[in-house]
């Protein structure tokens, strides 16, 4: 009896065995990833999918046959705003629903990395990123990113009011003798040049040049700001200068200054102005007959050296697939992609190689921004940074109405600075 039911035990375990592998049980042939391809390791060709705001879709659709051949990749274009895809990546990114690479302005990605979102990757030693380049998607000696696009800020000229371009802020102080520019409604005050140095984002070229800086460390130290020092307080007192005994009392509206300015210069009442490349298209529009030309050298005989700004291209750390998103980094920065980036979207690129080409060209904006941001700064890239503008603004507010004397409105406002960073990290 007992050995029957022994046997009957083995038969029904057989039975049992043959049953599960009939039904497939856990098919491990699909892998961990479906909706992005598949393994990297399997034969299987991989889905990279590439995440662009509109702006870019036609340029990347328009590299990435070569790269799919020569990786046996398929690149998926997936269409949404940039700013949209940074903001969903933490939680996007576990649920496995964000792109495997996408665009981050430079100030977002020190942040992005250090939160634990993106992917550590190594930058290419072939010369096509200058030192500047690198420190804008490195934190902590770690880089997060391959650098895209450049932006700096220029300086507009009407070509029909002066002769050439003005090459240092004493001609351009110079310029202010002149009655074209006088400003009608207040006496003694002139329109010649205008820049909006209550935005901190415009004032800070002041601030570099004169030897000033937010924090140290190539904007890594926190605990040592700058803005009171030596040299930023020379800057406050220049720029107090200007609103004080040259320009009119509009130019202290912070919420208005700045629409001024670009009315002074479209109307032809300013011979020349600070702005960016995204003006451009106003100047355009405005029929005057502009130029364009990096910004002019400030009374010390040092460059204005403004936050040199961007865009980098970053890995998702969430990305089952990095190496050969990595190589994609590695393709779409090179010089040829960089100068069809350039050639498609009018945009600046990186790549030392391609701007090298630009500068043998024609293209008075462009050539303005590569070389402003020749000495320009990487703006610090770590989370405090996000404590510095509006102190920094109402400093040079304090500083530029007089209400308080440069040292003293940069000592306080650091010390907003400073409390605001203790209490928050």
């Amino acid at each position: 009896m007992k050995k029957k039911w022994s046997l009957l035990a083995m038969l029904f375990a057989s039975l049992l065995l043959f049953l599960t592998a009939c039904g497939g049980g856990d098919d491990s042939s699909k892998g961990t990833d479906d909706k992005k391809g598949g393994d990297e390791g399997s034969k299987e060709k991989v889905t990279l999918q590439v995440g662009v705001s509109a702006d870019y879709v036609d340029y990347v659709k328009e590299i990435a046959p070569k790269f799919e051949e020569e990786n046996n990749v398929k690149i998926e274009v997936v269409e949404r705003d940039m700013f949209e895809t940074l903001e969903a990546l933490p939680l996007d990114g576990p649920a496995n629903l964000a792109p495997d690479v996408m665009i981050a302005p430079y100030d977002r990605i020190g942040n992005l990395g250090q939160q634990g979102h993106l992917a550590e990757v190594k930058l290419p030693t072939d010369g096509r990123y200058a030192d500047n380049d690198a420190l804008q998607v490195t934190i902590n000696g770690k880089t997060y990113g391959y650098p895209m696009v450049i932006e700096a800020l220029v300086l507009y000229y009407n070509k029909d009011l002066i002769d050439k371009a003005p090459a240092t802020f004493d001609e351009l102080e110079a310029l202010t003798k002149d009655e074209r520019f006088a400003f009608k409604d207040e006496a003694g005050k002139s329109t010649a040049f205008m820049a909006n140095w209550l935005d901190f984002y415009y004032a800070y070229g002041l601030i570099a040049g004169y030897d000033g800086y937010v924090f140290g460390k190539n904007g890594t130290d926190p605990s040592d700001i700058g803005l009171n020092s030596e040299g930023a307080v020379k800057a406050l007192e220049y720029a107090a200068h200007w609103y004080q005994d040259i320009w009119p009392q509009g130019m202290l509206d912070s919420t208005t200054a700045g629409n001024f300015v670009l009315q002074m210069f479209t109307e032809g009442k300013a011979a020349a102005v600070i702005g960016g490349p995204w003006n451009a298209s106003d100047m355009k529009a405005s029929g005057i007959n502009y130029g364009v030309t990096a910004i002019p050298t400030l009374p010390n005989g040092k460059p204005y050296s403004p936050f040199g700004g961007g865009k980098g291209w970053i890995i998702s750390n969430y990305s089952a697939h990095k190496d050969v998103a990595e190589k994609w980094l590695d393709y779409v920065t090179n010089a040829d992609n960089q100068t069809k980036l350039y050639e498609k979207t009018g945009e600046i690129p990186a790549n030392d190689t391609a701007k090298n080409n630009i500068l043998a060209g024609d293209n008075e904006l462009a050539k303005a921004v590569i070389n402003t941001y020749a000495s320009a700064v990487p703006m610090p890239n770590i989370p405090q940074m996000a404590e510095v503008w509006s102190p920094a603004a109402t400093m040079f507010f304090d500083a530029a109405s007089g209400k308080k004397d440069p040292k003293a409105a940069a000592d306080e406002q650091v010390q907003v600075i400073k409390q605001n960073i203790e209490q928050k990290y």
